[in-house]
């Protein structure tokens, strides 16, 4: 025979090897890997994705063959492992031409990752919202809602993907954070930000007091979402910056009326008007001059102040008989 027939026969050999290796692995109970004996049980073997996975055969001398089988291929190290590798494997060994086999359980764990999160929105006061947070993780990742913004000990908290929210109030806007954890790697978190807008709310207003030619500054404070606009009114009469010697400057939620100059003209009522989309508020603030009692925020003076003068008065009618 030639060269070309002495290169068929190894060939041949290989092909039957193979065919035998792979009729060594039978249908039935799974038995554990470690020595020839092979006790009934199955052994599993834990691995990051993306790690490398040894699967182990140990055998005594008696052993003339060995091969790892898995999706009919013979394995014995997997190299950048994915959950797809995960699955049973048989080691099969011949000893005496008898076969036996252990199987081992590949297990791939997988660190939390979010794959969905709500997007940030914003909403009117008083309406219902859903926040989603989607995670996927080897084990399943335990998925928690928390809210930032909420003071210690009062924050929205919720152990689920979807953290539903009924007739939201405005202390409830704000960032929402979602963590997902499953104990393999550091827990995934990402943030949702809910903005609630609601309508003007004014607080903080104090009636001042100031004498003729000097500087008199009226406040308003309005909380709101969005920021409100202000205007003034004196009576029903719209005042304009700038004109009559007044100023008025609007800050964020605070605006101020300034008079560089009062006169006897200037004491009076003022209303302050909020307004946004949502809707409007007023509050009314008196300029006042010298010997005037004018305090809005505290009714409790004003009617000390007025049993103060009562009792003057009825002690010098005594004096006076």
């Amino acid at each position: 025979m030639g060269l070309g027939g002495r290169l068929v026969l190894p060939w041949r050999c290989l092909v039957a090897l193979s065919l035998r290796l792979l009729f060594l692995v039978p249908a039935g109970v799974p038995v554990r890997s470690g020595d020839a004996t092979f006790p009934k049980a199955m052994d599993n073997v834990t691995v990051r994705q993306g790690e490398s996975a040894t699967l182990r055969c140990t055998v005594d001398d008696r052993v003339t063959r060995v091969a790892w089988l898995n999706r009919s291929t013979i394995l014995i190290k997997i190299h950048n492992v994915d959950v797809y590798d995960e699955g049973p494997y048989t080691c099969s060994v011949q000893t005496d031409n008898h076969p036996k086999t252990s199987r081992v359980h590949l297990i791939v764990q997988v660190p939390p990752q979010i794959i969905n999160i709500s997007s940030d929105i914003t909403v009117n006061e008083g309406s219902s919202v859903t926040l989603m947070c989607l995670a996927f993780g080897r084990p399943e990742p335990t998925v928690t809602w928390r809210h930032l913004s909420g003071k210690e000990g009062r924050g929205f908290v919720s152990e689920d993907e979807y953290l539903e929210i009924s007739g939201i109030t405005r202390d409830q806007s704000g960032e929402y954070e979602c963590s997902a954890v499953n104990d393999v790697a550091a827990p995934d978190i990402r943030r949702v930000k809910v903005t609630v807008n609601y309508p003007p709310y004014i607080s903080n207003t104090k009636n001042i007091g100031a004498s003729v030619g000097q500087k008199g500054i009226l406040r308003c404070e309005a909380s709101a979402v969005p920021v409100a606009e202000f205007q003034w009114f004196k009576e029903e009469t719209r005042l304009a910056n700038g004109l009559d010697g007044v100023r008025i400057e609007n800050k964020g939620r605070m605006s101020t009326l300034t008079f560089f100059n009062v006169s006897e003209k200037d004491y009076g009522n003022y209303t302050c008007v909020a307004t946004n989309k949502l809707g409007n508020s007023n509050a009314s603030i008196i300029l006042y001059g010298p010997g005037a009692v004018h305090d809005g925020s505290n009714s409790a003076s004003r009617a000390m102040a007025c049993l103060w003068l009562s009792g003057a008065l009825f002690a010098h009618l005594l004096l006076k008989f």
